[in-house]
C-alpha cells in the first residue's frame, strides 16, 4: 500500500503543477482578450474618426481640401492596419483560450486519477480491515 500512497503524492503534486499552469494560460488568455478589446475599441474609434472627417463640409480652399483629403487617406491606412491587428488579436485570443481549455482537460485528468487513487487506497484498507475470506477456517476441526 506505501507504493499506492507514494503513488497519490505524486499524483497530487502533479494536480498541483497542472493548476499553476492552467492559472497561467488562463491569464495569458484574459491578457489576449484585452488585447483584443483593445484593438477592437481603436478599430472603432478610427472608423469613427474616418466618417467623421469624410463629412466635414469646411475647407475653403483647394488646399484645405486636399489636406483634408491626406489626413483621411492616412486613417484608412491605419485603420487597415488596424483591421489586420485585429485578426492577429483575434487568432492569438482565440490561442490563448484554447491552450486555457487544454491546461484544464489535463488539470481534470490529474483529478480523476488522483480520485482513482483514492478509490483504490481505500478498497485496499477496507479489505484489509475486513478480509472477505477468513484467514484460518472457523470453527472446529470436528465440525
Amino acid at each position: 500500500m506505501s507504493a499506492e500512497k507514494a503513488k497519490l503524492k505524486r499524483l497530487r503534486r502533479l494536480e498541483r503543477l497542472r493548476s499553476i499552469a492552467r492559472q497561467s494560460a488562463l491569464a495569458e488568455a484574459a491578457r489576449a482578450e484585452a488585447a483584443l478589446a483593445q484593438v477592437a475599441n481603436l478599430q472603432t474609434r478610427t472608423a469613427a474618426l474616418i466618417d467623421a472627417y469624410r463629412m466635414r463640409r469646411d475647407a475653403t480652399t483647394g488646399a484645405d481640401l486636399r489636406q483634408s483629403q491626406r489626413f483621411v487617406a492616412g486613417l484608412t491606412r491605419i485603420a487597415d492596419q488596424t483591421a489586420a491587428d485585429l485578426v492577429r488579436a483575434r487568432e492569438a485570443a482565440d490561442t490563448r483560450a484554447a491552450e486555457a481549455a487544454e491546461a484544464e482537460r489535463r488539470r481534470a485528468a490529474v483529478d480523476d486519477r488522483i480520485e482513482a487513487a483514492r478509490q483504490r487506497i481505500a478498497r485496499k484498507s477496507a479489505d484489509t480491515a475486513h478480509p472477505a475470506k477468513p484467514a484460518s477456517p472457523l470453527g472446529t476441526p470436528l465440525e
